[in-house]
């Protein structure tokens, strides 16, 4: 590593949770002359790309900063330089700065301090507000802030899949949300539907959600997590609330998928360019009864497949000609074949607030896996 690297890395290191932009434009300054730096953070709804500093947000496709966030590539436009600012898949933003490095070396090197930046963004979120609030456009209300802090992170690249989820009204969701964890070797993806509005089907999700995470933590297979959140639920609420669920165990060796259906949440799988309906055999929702027993059902992926998983807010989205619909739905999911899982369910929510041409009344979430086949 080189000393311009390391003197970065100890910078980042040291730099206050609340400052750590500043303390890497002061170390980039020096050691790269570069003298103007700027951190674009994307925003809750995957719609503008937000100035930690000052400046108006970016918010036109084709801009240089959103084609470096869309191809996670470096761009340059004339003296100004744009790097995908990204930890493990997540992608927050996009670091510009000028005037952009004359050489291969030094292009590398802040290839690599964007990542650095990106890590330390994710660590400094822990101890301060300041990274929240820069990428919000408006304020959340309360049901979506319980939400989207409990939610994993919003994309994950690996070699074996890559994976993205995204949710709808993004500052105002109530019910609708997802996880997912990858444990022994093995991926771990939930698609939740809480019932009721706003704080009460946010928190009938939480509690789903930290039951199954609980479960997974202890070890327990599919089946009986579903059982362990049933029970938490239905002991919480006596059978008066209950959750609509998807739960999905990915081997990313073998493509082989496990799978627990308990509702509303429905799935598709794009292969060679047709969209196949996996019509799934519903389970009582988690919270009904007392005392229920799920059973897995499993589904073979082939290398390169695409899985959709929607909750009902998308098809069931209604606008001035109808209903969004079933055929809408699956030639979008075509069309989405050459994105990215992130900019496929932007893309898909993006269309469906198109249509509606207002906020979505009811809850949609959307997440996208892709297999690409074992690691090599």
């Amino acid at each position: 590593m080189s000393e311009r690297l390391t003197a970065v890395r100890r910078a980042l290191a040291d730099a206050p949770a609340d400052r750590v932009v500043e303390c890497l434009a002061e170390v980039v300054a020096k050691e790269y002359a570069a003298g103007d730096l700027e951190l674009l953070l994307v925003d809750y709804r995957l719609a503008a790309l937000l100035p930690l500093f000052s400046g108006p947000p970016v918010t036109r496709p084709g801009d240089p900063a959103w084609r470096c966030f869309d191809h996670q590539v470096e761009v340059t436009a004339g003296l100004v330089s744009y790097l995908p600012v990204t930890a493990r898949g997540e992608r927050m933003g996009v670091l510009r700065h000028s005037p952009a490095p004359s050489s291969q070396l030094e292009r590398a090197e802040l290839a690599e301090i964007a990542t650095l930046l990106a890590h330390e963004l994710k660590a400094a979120g822990a101890g301060t507000d300041r990274y929240a609030v820069a990428a919000r456009t408006q304020r959340l209300t309360l049901a979506a802030e319980m939400q989207w802090e409990l939610l994993p992170g919003r994309c994950r690249v690996e070699p074996e899949f890559s994976l993205a989820g995204q949710l709808e009204p993004a500052y105002a969701v109530r019910g609708d949300g997802f996880d997912w964890a990858e444990h022994d070797g093995r991926l771990f993806v939930a698609v939740l539907n809480g019932m009721g509005e706003g704080v009460t089907a946010a928190l009938l999700s939480s509690l789903a959600v930290n039951a199954l995470r609980n479960a997974r933590r202890a070890g327990l297979n599919l089946a009986d997590q579903a059982a362990l959140t049933d029970q938490a639920i239905f002991s919480q609420h006596r059978g008066e609330a209950h959750v609509d669920a998807l739960l999905l165990e990915l081997d990313p060796r073998s493509g082989e998928l496990t799978i627990v259906d308990t509702g509303s949440p429905r799935m598709m799988v794009l292969r060679v360019g047709e969209v196949i309906d996996q019509p799934l055999e519903p389970q009582f929702p988690f919270g009904m009864f007392e005392a229920s027993d799920y059973e897995t059902r499993t589904l073979q992926l082939v290398c390169g497949d695409r899985l959709f998983i929607v909750s009902d807010g998308v098809a069931d989205a209604a606008g001035e000609t109808g209903r969004y619909g079933d055929m809408a739905l699956h030639r979008f999911v075509r069309r989405t074949a050459s994105l990215a899982p992130l900019q496929a369910v932007r893309s898909l929510l993006g269309d469906l607030r198109a249509f509606v041409s207002a906020d979505l009344e009811d809850d949609a979430v959307a997440v996208c896996l892709d297999w690409t086949g074992p690691r090599h």
